[in-house]
């Protein structure tokens, strides 16, 4: 075979299925993004009952984001444009299915963030986020998720696990509990007693003083999960 000629093989095999994919990732985060305007519109009522002073409300930001905000927390679903594979040492290589079709390795990205609300709401830009999970969908809409604690157990079968209506409202409910449970710690005393008079007028301005719910720590869960 020629350069030209792999070239081309290239072309036809590994770009035109990373468009495929793309394509298919899109439309499966629009399904997300219906699911999640569901869910917050079934929770709403409840929620107001309980106390009408916690909000439970979405937010589409373009076609590649959408945010919850319920109580103290936000939720932000962001679509990555790029479409990748499995690095060398994955053990998605060694599966049957991907074995089948290297190809079906090749997935979207969608991840899923924690932030706390104030952090937009007062435009506290040093705020710190955390990556709760990442969702891969790959050609044929088989999907794993990877991500903290009980979210790394959902889906780990990527050759028979496919992406659907139910799957998807597990994984947004899934990601609401574990923000709701992941509490805001206030950090150590000597991570914070010195502080600049730039710090301190940023913070009289809009409350700029950097806070994320584990800053400072570093938990144990933590340091195992390995999204790579």
């Amino acid at each position: 075979m020629t350069k030209r000629e792999k070239i081309f093989d290239i072309f036809k095999k590994r770009s035109c299925t990373k468009q495929d994919v793309f394509e298919n990732t899109a439309d499966q985060f629009k399904k997300f993004k219906e699911v999640i305007k569901q869910i917050v519109d079934s929770y709403q009522e409840e929620v107001c009952a309980l106390d009408e002073r916690v909000k439970v409300e979405f937010e589409s930001e373009g076609e590649y984001e959408a945010r919850i905000r319920f109580g103290g927390d936000t939720l932000i679903f962001h679509m990555h444009s790029n479409v990748f594979s499995f690095d060398d040492s994955n053990y998605m290589w060694k599966t049957g299915y991907v074995e089948e079709d290297p190809l079906r390795a090749y997935c979207g990205v969608i991840n899923i963030y924690n932030f706390l609300s104030d952090s937009f709401k007062f435009n506290r830009e040093n705020d710190l986020g955390y990556l709760v999970s990442r969702v891969f969908i790959n050609k044929e809409n088989h999907f794993y998720v990877e991500g903290n604690k009980e979210l790394n157990r959902l889906y780990r079968n990527f050759g028979e696990d496919v992406l659907g209506q139910e799957e998807i409202v597990n994984v947004v409910e899934s990601s609401i509990l574990y923000a709701l449970n992941f509490e805001l710690y206030t950090p150590p005393f000597k991570k914070v007693q010195l502080v600049s008079v730039s710090h301190m007028q940023q913070l009289s301005n809009n409350l700029k003083l950097r806070t994320g719910k584990r800053l400072g720590f570093k938990l144990n869960a933590e340091r195992k999960i390995n999204l790579k």
